[in-house]
């Protein structure tokens, strides 16, 4: 019975001395081994490790995944324009440095989320003081975030700290100062609106004198040529008919009598008074006229027999 204890006894103590000097790195955590207070190694391998059972030598455990800084309300910052803005963000950020990391920290997680939400805010204010409303709401904003982490990420390296990400969720103005800016952005909107009207108008009124201008020519070239071939037309009229008086001056003569007639007698009212022996009525007492006059000669009457005409009508 006493050897059957005493080998209980030896068991529980060889099992409680094995789990003061046996222990396991898990691959989500970062082990710091310390001797009587003074760091001596860091573990960033998961696995199964030993060290001296205490209070010789210790063990800090330090979670290494992706954490986030959510802030809980939008902080305000002030522009170039000295207009402020209220921000909401969040950050992701992870241990790098184990060892920097205790030092700065001694393993307390919320005191190095205070100081990192403290370098960023800082660097935020900066990159803000930079830039305009308008740059930081809609322009610039991503370039806003990548400046941050790229300060950032320097600044808190020498903390054993990596920042993964910056993001700003929500960029707004203040109540008491939105309608200004509405009311300014609204004036700058109608004022490029008036200036692409104004531009509008004085494209439409040169194009038109344009096209005026044109027309103008098209229209004087138009006359230039139909007077051009009138002056032929008339031409070859005149051609036409100096060659028909060539080739038979009596034929000529008659027919132009006849259109003398025609242009007399409209009307079977109408009265002439003249001469019937003058030469206008030669054609009308028979075809057997030896001597054909001129056309002139047969015009001059027939012009002063329609005058007569019309007065006796």
């Amino acid at each position: 019975m006493n050897r059957i204890i005493a080998t209980v006894a030896a068991v529980i103590v060889l099992a409680f001395i094995a789990s003061s000097t046996l222990f396991v790195v898990d691959q989500r955590e970062d082990t710091i081994v310390f001797s009587f207070g003074e760091m001596k190694s860091v573990i960033t391998q998961p696995g199964l490790y030993f060290k001296l059972p205490p209070p010789f030598q210790n063990l800090v455990e330090l979670d290494n995944r992706i954490q986030t800084i959510d802030t809980p309300e939008a902080d305000r910052y002030i522009t170039s324009e000295k207009k402020n803005v209220l921000v909401d963000l969040f950050v992701k950020w992870r241990i790098a440095d184990p060892r920097k990391y205790y030092i700065s920290f001694h393993g307390d997680q919320a005191l190095a989320q205070s100081r990192l939400t403290q370098i960023i805010r800082a660097a935020l204010q900066e990159e803000f003081s930079k830039r305009t409303v308008t740059e930081v709401v809609s322009d610039q904003r991503d370039l806003v975030m990548q400046a941050v982490r790229q300060k950032v990420g320097t600044d808190v390296s020498a903390i054993g700290v990596e920042i993964v990400d910056v993001r700003l969720k929500r960029v707004d103005l203040l109540a008491e100062i939105s309608d200004s800016v509405y009311r300014r952005m609204q004036a700058e909107r109608a004022q490029v609106a008036n200036e692409l009207r104004s531009t509008g108008a004085a494209e439409a009124e040169q194009i038109k004198a344009d096209a005026d201008r044109q027309r103008e020519v098209i229209l004087a070239n138009a006359y230039k040529q139909a007077q051009m071939l009138k002056g032929d037309g008339d031409a070859k009229a005149s051609a036409i008919y100096a060659d028909a008086f060539g080739r038979d001056p009596q034929f000529y003569a008659f027919y132009k009598s006849l259109e003398a007639y025609r242009s007399t007698f409209r009307d079977s009212s109408d009265l002439i008074i003249a001469d019937p022996n003058s030469d206008f009525f030669r054609f009308m007492r028979g075809p057997g006229a030896a001597t054909a006059p001129a056309p002139a000669a047969l015009a001059a009457p027939a012009a002063a027999a329609h005058k007569q005409s019309k007065s006796a009508r």
